[in-house]
């Protein structure tokens, strides 16, 4: 059965302090509605590398996006690729680097901050190009973009916390607060997003270390959640999925035919061919 997905990831919020400071997210895992698991990104642990992890389940030694100056198209497929070409609708309120990778590269703001493109692998794109993009404008664009076109795949990268990070460091109050801030945006959006019959999976790229960097092997900069939130999911404690199957998991969601790495177990039903 295909289903709607919500593809969200925090950009930077590292395994610990999602733990320990999204209380409306830990809520409705201790409500029984959503799950947490704790999942290790690949290396190097920067964000446009894994980026690619996240949306074609590749690693960045096998993508070839090793760095975040490697700027160009994805080679793919990715998640957007999949989605449009079974007739899927698709839309990304996020970072520029994500329309760089899968629409157009470069980015040009006059062009692409904007994008209403049905030949597009990211059909409706609203993007920003400013580290301190406040989340929720981000959030709104994303519900924004929900409510108009009602994609089948929406994909949201909120840039906050990772910036909160780079100026303060993991052990601080400012890169805490950021993930604070963001669960409590997150409060208003999804009970009604549920309710719009869409599945979610919430996640990072990356964790944060107290250099103010990430990039290396150090469990504070691999570790990073991943909640699940809809009753697509087998909410099953005993499973750990790889951030590289996260991709192939969301296409099996969407009902589209792929050879992704995925993880069925993550499921409610047996993964379909």
């Amino acid at each position: 059965m295909a289903n709607k997905v919500i593809y969200l990831v925090i950009d930077g919020l590292a395994w610990q302090v999602a733990r320990d400071s999204m209380g409306y997210l830990l809520a409705l895992c201790e409500a029984g509605d959503a799950s947490l698991y704790r999942i290790e990104s690949a290396l190097p642990s920067l964000s446009r590398p894994l980026y690619e992890t996240l949306l074609t389940g590749r690693r960045p030694v096998h993508s070839g996006i090793v760095h975040n100056g490697v700027q160009r198209l994805s080679n793919g497929p990715s998640l957007f690729h999949l989605a449009r070409d079974h007739h899927l609708t698709t839309a990304a309120a996020a970072y520029h680097w994500i329309s760089e990778l899968y629409n157009r590269s470069p980015y040009q703001p006059r062009r692409d901050r904007v994008t209403e493109a049905p030949e597009l692998p990211i059909q409706h794109g609203r993007f920003y190009h400013q580290d301190h993009y406040p989340d929720d404008h981000l959030l709104l664009d994303a519900d924004d973009l929900l409510r108009r076109y009602a994609p089948d795949l929406l994909f949201i990268h909120p840039m906050n916390v990772d910036d909160a990070g780079h100026q303060h460091g993991l052990d601080s109050p400012q890169y805490r607060n950021a993930a604070r801030r963001f669960d409590t945006l997150l409060a208003e959006y999804l009970s009604d997003w549920r309710a719009e019959g869409y599945q979610l999976i919430i996640t990072s790229d990356h964790g944060m270390n107290n250099d103010r960097s990430h990039g290396g092997s150090l469990p504070c900069e691999r570790d990073v959640p991943l909640f699940v939130y809809g009753d697509a999911f087998s909410h099953r404690p005993d499973i750990q999925p790889g951030q590289h199957e996260l991709a192939g998991t969301i296409a099996s969601l969407l009902g589209v035919t792929h050879a992704l790495p995925s993880c069925p177990a993550l499921l409610a039903h047996k993964e379909r061919p």
